[in-house]
């Protein structure tokens, strides 16, 4: 195997291409998921999303914010929707196949949301079996994709929980900046907390160093950092800052839609190789 040395210092494999995916199988659920804001959950959700689809996966993209930012960084207007994930959540007569809406990439679907899902946590506290309410939602939908991502909230409440409850894996985006090591440790034990009370199944994927600037001491200390505290668990592949982001963002489509030979579709392009490799049943 080919090996080269990346920004997170380390050999870095070569990851080959992903082979078929065995027909049949339920979807893997991976949660998007970090308490700070701003760190590239949505970007990440989006773009490993579309990359995954020309890895020939069928994709699910679920909007797990009230922001509705990964609704509006497909090009919909969060504020026309009629009912969205939230009407799912709180009324059993709404089903999940009911929300989903194609976007411009073939394959690729969306669970949208908007500013109504702010009101779901006090909505389900009251239930029985709060943490289980988004698993609920999704299992319909299990067998009509390969993967379904979830882009959550910046914080670690009802939703986030719920979300950790209803996936499989774990990847957590950090941009490569100091104050986004802070908080790493508290989502852990959410996690680990998650683990031991509503899903034993649920594994952290990978860390993602995302916003790399490599011309700074500051992103290439982070990222050791990051290497330091949590070893093999930290992905090889780093998302470097580039404005392509935002443009795609603003065209409302996938960094590989939008600039598909950019560094930065090339980068999504990796880790869904090095995503695929760590989950075999994906």
């Amino acid at each position: 195997m080919d090996l080269t040395t990346g920004p997170t210092g380390r050999s870095t494999p070569h990851f080959p291409d992903p082979a078929p995916r065995a027909p049949g199988a339920p979807a893997v659920i991976i949660a998007m998921c970090n308490q700070k804001g701003g760190v590239g959950k949505t970007t990440t959700t989006i773009s490993l999303g579309a990359a995954l689809v020309e890895a020939g996966r069928r994709v699910l993209l679920v909007d797990f914010d009230p922001q509705g930012s990964l609704t509006v960084g497909l090009g919909f207007n969060a504020h026309d929707l009629d009912q969205s994930i939230y009407h799912a959540l709180i009324d059993r007569e709404i089903g999940v196949k009911d929300l989903v809406m194609s976007t411009s990439v073939k394959g690729l679907d969306l669970v949208p949301a908007n500013i109504d899902l702010s009101a779901a946590e006090m909505r389900l506290v009251t239930e029985v079996g709060r943490e289980q309410a988004l698993a609920r939602v999704l299992k319909p939908v299990r067998f009509d994709y390969d993967v379904i991502l979830i882009d959550c909230q910046p914080s670690l409440g009802l939703l986030a929980v719920n979300a950790l409850t209803a996936a499989h894996g774990v990847i957590i985006p950090l941009e490569c900046e100091y104050f986004a090591l802070r908080g790493v440790a508290l989502l852990k034990d959410t996690i680990e907390r998650v683990r031991e009370r509503t899903n034993d199944e649920l594994s952290i994927i990978g860390l993602l160093g995302t916003m790399y600037d490599s011309r700074t001491l500051h992103g290439k200390e982070v990222l050791q950092s990051l290497v330091e505290g949590w070893g093999d668990l930290v992905f090889h592949t780093v998302i470097r800052r580039t404005v392509k982001f935002s443009d795609a963002t603003v065209a409302g489509e996938p960094i590989t839609v939008y600039a598909p030979n950019s560094p930065g579709a090339a980068s999504y392009r990796e880790l869904t190789r090095e995503v695929l490799s760590r989950c075999p049943d994906a």
